[in-house]
């Protein structure tokens, strides 16, 4: 990465802090909106598809920083007007919506007195610590498993908010940050007047074919974000013609999430967001966790870890393991069946009868139809199935002491994750909830969950997840129980295997003030 700070880069890039399109219109740093409560900081980037300006920018009364789009134009053109008040409503709309993967719309304002006079509207959101999506590419692109990984947050708020009829507006790359935690999320929420559900997933597909790539393939981006090459029929290069190393899922979803036959020249678009997030999720775990962004001083050296390493995807540990077990067992049944061959022929050229001794007839299943069906192996016993990981999920945006989110499968019950502490219980505040999501070494089909904790009341939800980035909607409810004692066990009734367990949290303990403590979770369940 370069030694310039990222809202420099980003300032470079956009225009901001010199360029006549902020200056001209009285939009500099120090400037007073609303007001005077938003006091601008630093502009980031424009979308100058709906004449949108987006500054980082100081609240007065909350003392926070927060995320300004700001609406420009002509006060008096009919048109403008019509087109922020549009963009306005739709961003009202989706203030009820919460979700990880997208900064939480706070307010919407329309133009005040005293603002400048090209300013039609306001709409403020969450500030997002971290990094400008280009500046994340600056120095190329990524390994294939690590772009997955980084996607899959902003791929599940696409879908969820589409199944909420909303529309986010995730197809320019200044309106996406990457976070400090090394999640790719909606940071400049604020749709095109007119956009549809169809703009969010071309955008996913744009911001894929960016990290595999290093350019950006939608038209409307920033001037200076590499654009996309073209074959020498005029359609869009696909990721693995220009990097072999990317797997042949991912490139063919990027590509196709973007657009029509006549600009990417395939057929079989891809339309909704969950087709995108089911193929992330294949490949998100392909490489080893590394720490994508970390707050390190201006100047300082960020590409020491993984996170810029450029071998082809490995199979995890436990598809090793699977394909382990798979080999073992069909040699064990060969040499079963070559050792009864070889017995029966013995038998026969040495005369054996009835009278020699029992004779065993391995009998094949026969299903209602009267076909023959290879006997089935008994289920396994249920047992303790392997945390591999623990993170904090939440359906605002505030996950709770993360860091400490591993101690809760380390085996050691001196440890503990607990939540933040409240005023008011879940429900009646702010928020609704706090939860663990454990990722399992194998699918299991879980039977009872155990949670070592010293908050009794707490009670919780088991939930089956579908993948690292679900909804709480999309999960399944499998078992409850309320927290009584130190150690309390969970029954859970469970009709399919699942390979990520959310411990889900909706009251709180009361010891003066509202909050939880757990030590040491415990899954129990059969192994696949």
């Amino acid at each position: 990465m370069s030694g310039k700070p990222t809202e420099q880069v980003s300032q470079e890039r956009s225009g901001a802090g010199g360029g006549e399109g902020s200056h001209e219109q009285g939009l500099v740093p120090g400037a007073v909106l609303d007001h005077g409560r938003y006091r601008l900081l630093t502009q980031v980037g424009s979308d100058d598809r709906c004449a949108a300006r987006l500054w980082r920018a100081k609240d007065g009364v909350l003392g926070r920083d927060v995320a300004l789009t700001v609406l420009v134009g002509d006060r008096a053109n009919a048109e403008h007007a019509a087109n922020a008040r549009r963009t306005l409503e739709r961003a009202m709309h989706a203030s009820t919506f919460n979700h990880v993967g997208v900064a939480r719309v706070l307010d919407v304002v329309t133009q005040s007195p005293g603002d400048p006079e090209c300013v039609l509207g306001l709409v403020i959101a969450e500030w997002t610590h971290g990094t400008d999506l280009l500046d994340l590419v600056a120095e190329g692109p990524l390994p294939p498993g690590t772009a997955a990984r980084l996607l899959q947050p902003l791929a599940a708020a696409v879908e969820a908010a589409h199944h909420a009829g909303l529309v986010l507006g995730a197809d320019h790359p200044q309106r996406i940050r990457v976070t400090s935690e090394g999640e790719i999320r909606m940071a400049f929420p604020g749709p095109l007047p007119h956009a549809g559900s169809g703009e969010d997933v071309r955008g996913l597909g744009a911001t894929l074919y960016l990290l595999l790539t290093g350019y950006w393939a939608l038209p409307g981006g920033p001037e200076s974000a590499p654009r996309a090459p073209t074959d020498a029929d005029g359609s869009l290069s696909m990721p693995r013609t220009l990097r072999p190393i990317v797997p042949l899922e991912l490139s063919t979803v990027s590509v196709r999430a973007l657009g029509t036959p006549e600009t990417t020249g395939t057929t079989g678009g891809v339309r909704t967001g969950a087709a995108v997030l089911r193929v992330l999720e294949q490949y998100a775990n392909a490489e080893p966790s590394s720490t994508v962004m970390q707050s390190t001083p201006a100047g300082s050296e960020t590409r020491e870890n993984e996170l810029w390493h450029t071998e082809d995807p490995k199979p995890d540990s436990s598809r090793r393991r699977k394909l382990t077990i798979g080999v073992a067992v069909l040699t064990i049944a060969t040499l079963v069946v070559l050792g009864w061959g070889t017995a029966a022929l013995v038998g026969l050229m040495t005369g054996s009868n009835a009278n020699s001794g029992p004779s065993v007839v391995l009998r094949p299943e026969r299903t209602d139809n009267g076909r023959q069906q290879p006997a089935q192996p008994p289920p396994s016993a249920a047992g303790s199935v392997p945390i591999t990981r623990a993170d904090v999920f939440v359906t605002e945006q505030n996950r709770d002491n993360r860091a400490d989110a591993g101690l809760v499968h380390d085996g050691d019950p001196s440890t503990h994750w607990n939540t933040d502490s409240y005023n008011d219980q879940f429900g009646t505040g702010f928020k609704n909830g706090i939860g663990l999501l454990l990722t399992l070494e194998k699918p299991a089909t879980i039977t009872e969950v155990t949670i070592r904790s010293p908050s009794p009341g707490t009670r919780v939800e088991i939930r089956a997840a579908s993948s690292t980035s679900p909804t709480l909607e999309s999960s399944r409810v499998i078992g409850t129980g309320t927290i009584q004692a130190e150690s309390t066990r969970i029954p859970v009734k469970a009709d399919e295997p699942t390979s990520h367990v959310l411990v889900w949290i909706n009251k709180l303990s009361r010891d003066g003030r509202y909050s939880s403590r757990i030590n040491e979770i415990t899954v129990t369940g059969r192994t696949q």
